[in-house]
């Protein structure tokens, strides 16, 4: 019954003041409106810069050979390095955080399918490389598998540009593609992705073929370079250490000289944008909670204005009665009542904005606004502090008003 009187007494005086309750509930609106946008395009643009940044692959280092630049156990400099594919397999058992390694081969060949040449980007890869670097064929397509190393079969995974280049608008699956004088049958098409970084050439230019075959077709023994990728990218350092020392130990060169073994450690920017997305996402956050404070600083006012006008009712119902945990419970609920209703108002206005902006061209370089977990759990311990805060202290000034003061109002 105690529930009944405060929700019925709350509406009765809500009525009486409609304009200053939706002006009150408005600031909780816009303030609601504020954080949940402003949070959720950061996660939104943060989610999109990663996808753009992995598009050359997740958690993967390039390892390039080079020319060594200090002396080391009697050899001088400018030696020549080379990498061999056994490499790869002494890496891998001597480096515990390494969860995949592939060799790769390189070389600049003349494609031809008709009339239609281009001089692409061949490169001999196993199987795990696909998975590393992103490489994930269209429907209907596949990546290479044991079968196809082991037997050196002549089939290849192109990339799309490749494909449209080459095939126009039919369908290249189970067609044939010569790369120089050999035929090759393509048994996969790469899905478009964006990658803004690369190393030798953009995957959508390139065909990928076994590197069982690109040993047994072009006669190469050394590879152009080495791909790992990382089980904790937070120790990517010591890995990069790790690996030069294994290497260093196997073709006698000093294992802090960088020169000799160049490894491009793509984890380095995941680090970098952990940290500048955590401070973009907290200033968007603060810039959101300042504008939802700003409207519970309005909320609170207008309770000290509501207790002010209801001085004489507060002192009737304590001379019959009422103990101060009642007025505090009315004036709280109350409180609590509008910030309540505007921040529903305020979700659905804000899933009404994110899904138009969901629908502008605006992914593929700023991302799309997400309503996710985070963003309703983030707006929500916000609205808890702002009504406690600006509920409480009208609250307990109504409670604590003298009984026989309240009277003569």
């Amino acid at each position: 019954m105690e529930t009944g009187t405060i929700i019925s007494e709350f509406m009765i005086d809500l009525r009486a003041q409609k304009l200053r309750a939706f002006l009150t509930m408005f600031g909780i609106i816009w303030g609601t409106v504020a954080i949940v946008v402003l949070v959720a395009f950061g996660m939104g643009f943060k989610k999109q810069t990663a996808a753009n940044m992995h598009g050359i692959g997740e958690g993967i280092a390039i390892m390039f050979p080079g020319k060594t630049t200090t002396p080391w156990a009697g050899y001088g400099i400018g030696r020549q390095m080379f990498l061999v594919e056994e490499d790869t397999k002494l890496i891998a058992a001597r480096v515990p955080n390494i969860s995949a390694i592939s060799p790769e081969y390189s070389t600049r060949s003349v494609a031809r399918v008709g009339e239609n040449v281009m001089n692409p980007l061949v490169s001999g890869v196993n199987i795990v490389y696909g998975d590393m670097r992103n490489i994930i064929p269209d429907a209907g397509g596949r990546f290479f598998d044991s079968y196809d190393l082991r037997e050196r079969r002549r089939v290849a995974v192109i990339g799309n540009k490749v494909k449209e280049l080459l095939f126009g608008e039919q369908s290249a699956i189970g067609k044939t593609v010569l790369v120089g004088p050999t035929p090759f049958t393509v048994i996969g098409v790469m899905q478009k992705k964006t990658q803004p970084s690369s190393y030798n050439s953009r995957d959508q230019d390139r065909i990928f073929i076994p590197l069982t075959t690109f040993a047994s077709v072009y006669g190469s023994y050394r590879l152009n370079n080495i791909i790992y990728q990382i089980s904790d990218p937070r120790v990517g350092e010591e890995t990069e250490r790790q690996v030069r020392e294994v290497l260093s130990k196997r073709y006698k060169f000093d294992p802090k000289d960088e020169d000799a073994v160049w490894i491009w450690d793509t984890t380095e920017f995941d680090r970098l944008s952990f940290y500048m997305f955590l401070g973009i996402n907290i200033f968007l956050g603060l810039i959101g909670s300042f504008t939802l404070g700003v409207a519970g600083l309005g909320v609170a006012n207008i309770m000290f204005i509501v207790v002010q006008e209801r001085i004489k009712e507060i002192g009737i119902k304590r001379a019959v009665g009422a103990t101060k945990s009642n007025i505090l419970l009315q004036f709280f609920s109350e409180t609590f009542f509008i910030v309540f209703s505007g921040s529903i108002l305020g979700f659905l206005i804000s899933y009404g904005i994110i899904a138009v902006l969901g629908m502008l061209p605006i992914t593929e370089y700023v991302g799309t606004p997400e309503m996710s977990l985070e963003v309703v759990a983030i707006t929500v311990c916000v609205l808890i502090t702002v009504g406690l805060l600006a509920g409480l202290m009208p609250a307990r000034r109504a409670a604590n008003l003298d009984v026989v003061e309240c009277l003569r109002m």
